[in-house]
């Protein structure tokens, strides 16, 4: 019931905007999709853990840039990690034991997922690790309280959460070449929407 009202709401306004010849778009940040195994149960890769099994204690640090105090649907879970590898670390040599993980999508070194994600390098580590539709990351077991989630596990943060819907209340002409991602409404609608 306050849901919709709330869309009530929202819906007046946006009929108030485009009667007055606004350009609205209508986008989301991300999508959402369920990290749980056929029974229903979570589905996480506990890399942290998994890596100090490995490598042994601080010879590698896991962070999910998801981790935000919002847990009821992710648990502080998400679909992307980058990875700090201490200097004796073999590289390759880690990358293909993560890639080899059931349910991990793509592992790149920082060069090349940067170049991919279009990701400042200076920001990520030495790896970068993605999961599959549904698997999701966490650091460590000890670290994920899952005891709060409010139904079952669902996530975001990989490349199988980016497509999102993209809504135009007017024409738009001249379409960029290239698939349009969510935060292309601001060029369209402020340059090529009519």
């Amino acid at each position: 019931m306050e849901a919709n009202r709330f869309y009530g709401m929202m819906d007046r306004y946006l009929r108030e905007l485009d009667a007055m010849g606004a350009v609205i778009a209508i986008t989301a940040d991300h999508g959402m999709n369920g990290k749980t195994d056929g029974e229903g149960r979570p589905n996480v890769i506990y890399l942290q853990d998994l890596l100090d099994e490995w490598l042994g204690q601080g010879k590698s640090r896991v962070i999910l840039p998801i981790t935000d105090p919002y847990v009821v649907h992710h648990g502080a879970l998400g679909s992307f990690a980058t990875i700090y590898l201490d200097s004796g670390v073999d590289l390759a040599a880690t990358l293909a034991r993560i890639a080899g993980i059931p349910g991990m999508a793509k592992v790149l070194d920082r060069a090349t997922g940067c170049r991919e994600f279009e990701l400042p390098e200076d920001r990520e580590g030495d790896l970068i690790a993605v999961s599959g539709r549904h698997t999701t990351i966490g650091t460590s077991r000890s670290r994920h309280d899952l005891s709060g989630l409010d139904a079952p596990l669902r996530s975001h943060g990989g490349v199988s959460e980016q497509r999102v819907p993209l809504i135009f209340n007017r024409p738009v002409h001249d379409w960029p070449a290239r698939r349009l991602r969510n935060f292309d409404a601001f060029d369209i609608a402020l340059n090529r929407a009519q």
